[in-house]
């Protein structure tokens, strides 16, 4: 049973990775078509040469990180690899919750450290090259450390609960597990943007002015409650634009991004808002967290049927059941359900956005919201022409072509 369990896994890692390299050669091949007339303004030839370069470029460099990642995957597990680091781990620890604590630990900062490099070049290389990158070798550094201080406390936290969990109730365990991390996503859900993204950047009150007065007018119109609206300081890191939804009920907020400010007009912020104030509208942020609700209550359920099985932990060369190794079999063993799931709700995702793209063009602002969403493309030099099996697989949003296309329809 271990060794077919092993050649799954090795089945699905091939797979998977075959499939992304699949996806990546149509999305490269067909990114050289000629535009459909309604995209033909969004970018002069110069600047139409240099989106092209840019794409190509980031689709090279994809290659050769997925193809060492998928490299050096197989080799630790042709090499026994993960039962190694397991042996090392319980050679100075045998703890029911701190060696699989230690061991994810291990794997999470041998990964981190092998991928600095391709971070360090995609910042201070690709990202610069094309004239987006801010970010200084000192603010990547504190990042860095930040990110790992969030890992220990938040990533952390929750694997300590649910292994104590574990330890307390093994036949109830997938269903507190369940309920403890449905609890911290509904608290992150209300609460990311007051304690998470303060540690990485300063969001300030947007100021007195025509803006915010035709934010208001806006709110007013569509009876949206709003008295959060903040501006981030994005161009700390990247000349790139964006601005998104946060929260719910009291704790909602609307988060634009200084960038944003400085490249669209008054008009075309209130279309990119009104839009976000049709997701909320439209209860898409609640509607995705209760469809998240049953996918991880599967995914808990199959995962506590597995944790006793010695088989799971042999087939990456353990002896008897141990929850890090049984959780790193299963883990990959369930990606293909994973998958299946990403591509509804992706699907759904989708749809989500041609409702909110509706509610905007409703209250008048299509062709506003059509040109700000080509200065969005425009000015991260985005593709505009994806493979529909790319778009299928990956995107959340529908392709640019298919928003103005559905904006004109309206």
């Amino acid at each position: 049973m271990a060794q077919l369990l092993f050649i799954i896994i090795i089945v699905i890692l091939i797979a998977d990775f075959g499939l992304e390299r699949y996806l990546a050669f149509l999305n490269i091949k067909q990114s050289g078509k000629k535009l459909p007339t309604i995209l033909r303004d969004i970018y002069d030839p110069e600047k139409y040469s240099k989106q092209q370069d840019y794409f190509r470029t980031n689709s090279r460099f994809g290659m050769i990180t997925s193809s060492f990642s998928f490299i050096i995957t197989l080799c630790i597990f042709a090499f026994g690899g993960f039962h190694w680091v397991d042996q090392l781990v319980q050679s100075y620890v045998q703890s029911e919750i701190w060696t699989p604590i230690i061991f994810f630990g291990v794997l999470f900062l041998a990964n981190d450290i092998l991928n600095i490099p391709f971070e360090w070049y995609d910042t201070f290389v690709i990202e610069q090259k094309f004239g987006f990158n801010k970010v200084t070798p000192k603010l990547f550094i504190l990042d860095k450390l930040k990110g790992y201080g969030m890992t220990i406390v938040l990533g952390g936290g929750i694997l300590f609960a649910i292994i104590w969990i574990y330890s307390l109730t093994p036949t109830y365990f997938w269903l507190w597990a369940w309920a403890v991390i449905t609890a911290f996503s509904l608290f992150m859900t209300m609460f990311y943007s007051q304690i998470i993204v303060p540690l990485f950047n300063k969001q300030t009150p947007l100021g007195e002015g025509e803006l915010r007065t035709e934010i208001e007018k806006f709110a007013i119109k569509t009876g949206f409650k709003l008295d959060n609206i903040f501006v981030i300081d994005g161009s700390k890191r990247s000349t790139k634009a964006n601005a998104y939804f946060s929260g719910l009920g009291s704790k909602k907020r609307i988060i634009l991004y200084d960038t944003l400010m400085d490249k669209m007009t008054v008009e075309e912020i209130v279309a990119v808002l009104a839009h976000e104030v049709g997701h909320y509208k439209h209860k898409h942020t609640l509607i995705n967290f209760m469809i998240s609700i049953p996918s991880t209550l599967l995914l808990f359920f199959a995962f506590g049927y597995i944790l006793q099985s010695d088989a799971f932990a042999q087939a990456l060369g353990g002896s008897v059941a141990s929850f890090h190794l049984n959780a790193l079999a299963f883990s990959i063993l369930y990606s293909p359900i994973s998958l299946v799931l990403d591509i509804i709700t992706n699907v759904l995702s989708r749809k989500f956005e041609y409702q909110a793209d509706a509610f905007a063009t409703k209250h008048g602002y299509g062709a506003q919201l059509e040109s700000g969403l080509k200065k969005l493309t425009a000015t991260s030099l985005g593709n505009l022409m994806p493979h529909p099996l790319y778009v299928f697989f990956h995107y959340s949003h529908p392709t640019l072509y298919q928003r103005i296309t559905s904006i004109h329809a309206k």
